[in-house]
């Protein structure tokens, strides 16, 4: 049996998605863009997503104006601009630009998606909670984009081709192999 050494209470979950949340309406607050690795479904019927946003952030302001914001997945291949995305403030920089990543509006909401990414949630706020160092702004999921070309053929999003970026400890990662489907420790064997 591992031997566990014991630590003050932390964030110490891992790994956690590292997404691009898109927020402003693009006429009275200009699209934004923030990186945020605290997020996750925290309901499905109906589908409902948190993130979680410091207040001094440009974003948490745009967010509450709007009562709207997305959740765009990216790829590993797209680490650097969501790292950047994380590092410089929507206050002084258009990211969208800045990154070079592509802003169209959502389906459902005025917040922007971001093209590049495979999966994108539109979300309206239904609602927030203040939490100490954060806020967390709990979305109901009002639609989703998804790559077409990542869809097959009995219209499941096919994640393992998406090669989606993780976080962990203050590091980016793969999501790496498939380990196996839900249900299978359970289900009968032919």
């Amino acid at each position: 049996m591992a031997r566990k050494t014991i630590w003050q209470g932390g964030t110490q979950l891992a790994p956690v998605p590292a997404v691009l949340v898109g927020c402003g309406n693009g006429t009275d607050f200009k699209y934004n863009l923030i990186t945020v690795a605290w997020a996750g479904i925290v309901c499905s019927n109906p589908p409902m997503i948190s993130v979680s946003i410091r207040p001094e952030r440009y974003s948490r302001g745009l967010i509450e104006s709007t009562g709207e914001f997305t959740v765009n997945v990216p790829t590993v291949s797209m680490a650097e601009k969501v790292d950047y995305c994380g590092m410089v403030s929507g206050r002084n920089v258009d990211k969208f630009n800045a990154a070079n990543l592509t802003a169209k509006p959502g389906s459902k909401v005025a917040a922007p998606i971001v093209d590049e990414c495979p999966l994108a949630l539109e979300c309206r706020v239904v609602h927030s909670l203040k939490l100490g160092s954060h806020i967390m702004y709990v979305g109901e999921i009002v639609a989703v984009q998804a790559d077409s070309e990542l869809i097959n053929a009995k219209g499941k999003f096919e994640i393992e081709k998406a090669d989606i970026l993780g976080y962990a400890h203050g590091s980016y990662y793969g999501m790496g192999e498939k380990a196996g489907d839900f249900g299978f420790s359970v289900k009968k064997k032919n």
